[in-house]
């Protein structure tokens, strides 16, 4: 039964990145899967209403039945009426995009943002993906938090990042994210330049747990075009940032967003203030 399920979610997190869909030998292929076995696990997905059948192209692809229940998830636990007001705030004052990551596990999802930007280049993020932890501003005010070896565990378990889809300037080896790590802990905050993506910079903090030696529980960032966010600039907004990490704190109720949330062993403390 455990590798049935395992398979199951195998297909769903597959299929998560191709909308247009996927012939059912593919999906075998990609997943090492018999022909068979993926037959019978995609036939009680599209049974169950998760996956639907292409009649033209004969392919097979998620339904919306998984994002109306992620969407009714994500409702029900409060986050958008806690969290949206300090972002549409944060995105006016900065003239930037304000984003949220919700740490889920040994990794970041982002889950919330509000535009700012109201003229020339806008960045629109990339809502419901996994964060690339260790070429971003986001994931590094969060990795700060662990001790040394648990962030090296997490970003080697999790990946780089492909180069392909990274910046210039993202972080590629162990001693070059120690560095950066010991610069975050040190000033409370991280940035990121043309590290994330091509052309894009970003400011962020880790949102702590509302009770001591909590772990962090998120984070709030602002992401722009560099023509706008020089490294400068990304310092200047660094105590606005860090202000909104604080009020996120005590407006979030952390238990019932991220339950099963764990304490990292030896968190170093972080000297972040508002």
């Amino acid at each position: 039964m455990s590798q049935q399920i395992d398979r199951t979610l195998d297909i769903v997190e597959l299929m998560v990145d191709l909308p247009e869909g996927m012939a059912l030998g593919d999906i075998a292929m990609r997943l090492s899967l018999p022909k068979s076995a993926a037959h019978r696990l995609v036939s009680q997905l599209v049974q169950r209403g998760y996956m639907e059948q292409d009649a033209a192209s004969q392919h097979y692809k998620l339904s919306m039945r998984l994002m109306i229940l992620g969407f009714r998830h994500l409702s029900n636990t409060g986050l958008a009426d806690v969290c949206q007001p300090e972002l549409d705030d944060l995105a006016e004052r900065t003239g930037e995009l304000a984003r949220i990551a919700m740490v889920e596990a040994d990794s970041l999802t982002w889950v919330a943002q509000a535009q700012g930007a109201r003229y020339g280049l806008r960045y629109d993020g990339n809502l419901g993906r996994r964060v690339t932890v260790p070429a971003t501003a986001t994931g590094k005010c969060w990795l700060a938090t662990f001790s040394d070896e648990e962030a090296v565990r997490i970003v080697v378990e999790n990946g780089w990042g492909d180069p392909m889809e990274t910046g210039p300037k993202a972080i590629r080896g162990i001693e070059p994210l120690l560095a950066a790590l010991e610069r975050t802990r040190k000033c409370g905050y991280a940035i990121a330049y043309e590290e994330g993506e091509p052309g894009m910079a970003a400011v962020a903090a880790a949102i702590p747990g509302t009770k001591p030696g909590a772990p962090a529980i998120g984070t709030v960032s602002i992401a722009g075009p560099t023509v706008r966010l020089s490294r400068k600039h990304l310092h200047e907004l660094a105590p606005t940032i860090l202000a909104s990490a604080k009020r996120l704190s005590d407006l979030w109720p952390v238990r019932m967003f991220n339950p099963s949330a764990r304490t990292p062993a030896d968190s170093p403390a972080m000297k972040a203030t508002a």
